[in-house]
C-alpha cells in the first residue's frame, strides 16, 4: 500500500473532483458518510452519549457531515465547533448549515475562551476529534490544548479522523500535550508515515484507512516515497519452485559468526537460513562451535578458524552466493583487523549485522569496500553509531536515505515496525509482536534474508520479503507461546507456516460460516490449518 505525502493527498482531492465531476463539497460528505458507515455497523444505534468536537476547517467539515448522520440516524449526539479564529472554509460552513436543518439544537459554539469547562464527558462516552486535519504547521494555541487535556482526562474513547488533531504529518511535536491521543484513527484513503514512527506512533493505538473513492488512476499511477508492506506486497515477490530443482539452484549462505560464549548466534541465523530455502548453508565459526553446531545441525556445514574462542582468519575454499557475517562475531582487536582484510579482497554479496555493524562503525573508511546493494540490518543505536546521533525520527530517515545513497545500500531499521531503506524509498514492514524483543531475533533475520539472497532474490526484494516473513513467523509462533515465552528459535520452527500462510485465502466472516454445513470436524480444538505438535 502506498503512503501519500501531504502534498499527494491533496493533489488526489483536487484531481478526483476534476475527474469524476463532483464538488469537493461532495467529496467531503463522501468521507464524512464512511466515517458514519464504519461508526454505524458498530454501534448499531447504541445511545452512548458521542461528542463530535469540530474545527473549522475541512477536517472540521467532515466532523459536521458525520453529526449530520449520527443525528438523523437517532444518536446521542452533541456537536461542538472549536471556534478559534475566523478563517472557516467553504466546505465547512456548507456543512454548517446543512447540520442546522436537521436538529433543533444546533452545534454549540466554544470560544478561545475555556468555555468547553462545563462540558460533561464520562468515561462510557466517545469523543470524536475532528478538530484539525493534515494541514496544521503549528502549535495549538494553550485553549486548544487546555481542551485535547480535558480528552485524556475523561478516559473516553476517542475516535479521531484522518489524523489526531495536533500531530504534523512531517515533522515531530514538540509537546505530547500539544495533540489529541487517540484510540482509534480513520484515515482517508491511506493511513500516515506518523503512525508508524516510534515518535508519534504513541497518539494513535489503532488505526484504519478508509476508501472514500480518490480517483484510481491517481493513487495508481502516482510514485510514493512509502510503501507500507503485508501479504498483499509480498505475495508478488515469492518465486515458486520448479518439479526438477535441485540444491544447487537455490544458493549456498555462508554464515560468519559466533565467539566464545556467542556461538548460538551463528546457530540461529544458520538454521534460518535453511528454513527461509537457501540450498546450501556453511558455517564459517572459531574452534569451538565446531562440535556443537555439528550436533545442533546436521544440515549446516561447518568450517573452523585456526583460533579456539574467536575470528582471527577468514579462509574458505567454497564459492558462496552470499556472505552474512557479523552475529556473535566480537569487537577484538585480532578480529577486526581480519574484518577488514575481508572486506577489502571480497566481492561476494553481504548481509551484515551485529558486530559487523559496530566493527565498520568504529571505522567508517571500510564503508567503500562494501559492495554494491550490501544489506545492513542495525537496530536504532547500531544506526547511530553508523549515520551518528539524529534530533527526531523524519532526521533519522533523511539520514539514513543520504547514507543509502552515498553508498547504495539496503538499510534495514529494526523496530516495532522495521523500516527498510533504499535511496530515497522507505518500505514499512507490518508483521511482528513485542515478543520478538529477545535474544537471538535479529540472527534469526540474518539468517532469512541471505537465505533469501541465496535463492536469487535481489537484495531490496529480499530484505523486503524477509522482514516480512520474519515477523509472521513471530505471529503465528505467538498462537503457541505467548509474548513472555517467544524465543528465537520458535520464529524459525514457524518459518514454513509463514510461507504457507502466503497463500491461505482470508477466513469467511463468522456469520457467514454458520450458514455453511461444516465439511470436517476441527481437531484437539486447534485452528484448521494449523500444525499439530
Amino acid at each position: 500500500m502506498k503512503l501519500f505525502s501531504k502534498e499527494q493527498i491533496y493533489e488526489g482531492d483536487k484531481l478526483t473532483t476534476e475527474r469524476q465531476n463532483i464538488s469537493s463539497t461532495e467529496l467531503m460528505e463522501r468521507a464524512g458518510t464512511q466515517i458514519f458507515n464504519w461508526m454505524h455497523a458498530r454501534m448499531q444505534g447504541a445511545q452512548v452519549p458521542i461528542h463530535v468536537f469540530c474545527g473549522i476547517g475541512n477536517n472540521g467539515g467532515d466532523g459536521l457531515v458525520l453529526a449530520r448522520h449520527l443525528i438523523t440516524h437517532g444518536y446521542n449526539v452533541a456537536t461542538y465547533i472549536v471556534n478559534c479564529s475566523d478563517k472557516r472554509s467553504k466546505d465547512f460552513l456548507i456543512n454548517y448549515d446543512h447540520i442546522k436543518n436537521v436538529s433543533k439544537k444546533w452545534p454549540t459554539m466554544l470560544s478561545c475562551k475555556g468555555d468547553f469547562e462545563e462540558i460533561v464527558i464520562g468515561v462510557d462516552d466517545i469523543i470524536v476529534d475532528a478538530i484539525f486535519g493534515i494541514g496544521l504547521n503549528r502549535p495549538p494555541n494553550d485553549w486548544v490544548q487546555a481542551l485535547f487535556q480535558k480528552f485524556r482526562a475523561s478516559k473516553a474513547f476517542t475516535l479521531s479522523i484522518d489524523i489526531p488533531s495536533g500531530l504534523y504529518t512531517d515533522k515531530k511535536v514538540e509537546d505530547e500535550n500539544h495533540v489529541v491521543h487517540a484510540n482509534y484513527t480513520l484515515s482517508f484513503q491511506t493511513p500516515k508515515l506518523v503512525f508508524f514512527l516510534p515518535e508519534t506512533a504513541k497518539y494513535t493505538t489503532q488505526w484504519e484507512a478508509l476508501d472514500i473513492g480518490i480517483d484510481r488512476k491517481y493513487l495508481i499511477q502516482t510514485e510514493t516515497e512509502v510503501e507500507l508492506i503485508a501479504k498483499n506486497e509480498v505475495l508478488p515477490l515469492y518465486k515458486p519452485r520448479q518439479k526438477f530443482s535441485h540444491k544447487g539452484h537455490f544458493g549456498h549462505v555462508l554464515v560468519v559468526g559466533g565467539s566464545y560464549g556467542k556461538i548460538g548466534a551463528a546457530n540461529l541465523a544458520s538454521r534460518a537460513a535453511l528454513s527461509s530455502g537457501a540450498g546450501l548453508v556453511t558455517a564459517y565459526v572459531p574452534k569451538c562451535g565446531y562440535q556443537s553446531l555439528q550436533i545442533a545441525i546436521p544440515e549446516v556445514m561447518v568450517i573452523t578458524d585456526s583460533d579456539e574462542t574467536h575470528i582471527t582468519n577468514i579462509d574458505f575454499d567454497i564459492e558462496p552466493t552470499v556472505v552474512g557475517i557479523g552475529v556473535g562475531l566480537g569487537t577484538s582487536a585480532r578480529t577486526a583487523k581480519t574484518f577488514e582484510a575481508f572486506l577489502k579482497t571480497n566481492k561476494t554479496p553481504l548481509v551484515i549485522d551485529a558486530d559487523g555493524l559496530n566493527l565498520l562503525s568504529k571505522k567508517k573508511a571500510l564503508l567503500k569496500f562494501l559492495p554494491e546493494f550490501t544489506i545492513l540490518t542495525p537496530h536504532p543505536k547500531e544506526l547511530e553509531r553508523l549515520i551518528g546521533k539524529w534530533s527526531d525520527d523524519f532526521e533519522k530517515l533523511e539520514k539514513t536515505k543520504a547514507f543509502s545513497r552515498k553508498y547504495n545500500l539496503v538499510v534495514v531499521i529494526k523496530g516495532a515496525n522495521t523500516i527498510t531503506v533504499y535511496q530515497d524509498k522507505l518500505y514499512i514492514n507490518t508483521t511482528g509482536n513485542p515478543g520478538m524483543a529477545t535474544g537471538g531475533s535479529g540472527d534469526v533475520l540474518t539468517g532469512i534474508i541471505s537465505g533469501l539472497v541465496a535463492q536469487g532474490y535481489e537484495a531490496l526484494t529480499a530484505a523486503i520479503f524477509g522482514i516480512y516473513l520474519h515477523g509472521k513467523s513471530a505471529d503465528i509462533a505467538l498462537e503457541d507461546h505467548g509474548y513472555q515465552s517467544l524465543i528465537a528459535s520458535h520464529i524459525i520452527e514457524t518459518l514454513g507456516d509463514a510461507y504457507i500462510d502466503l497463500f491461505k485465502k482470508p477466513e469467511q466472516p463468522q456469520e457467514e460460516a454458520q450458514q455453511q454445513e461444516p465439511k470436517q470436524q476441527k481437531s484437539n480444538g486447534r485452528k484448521a490449518g494449523r500444525r499439530q505438535k
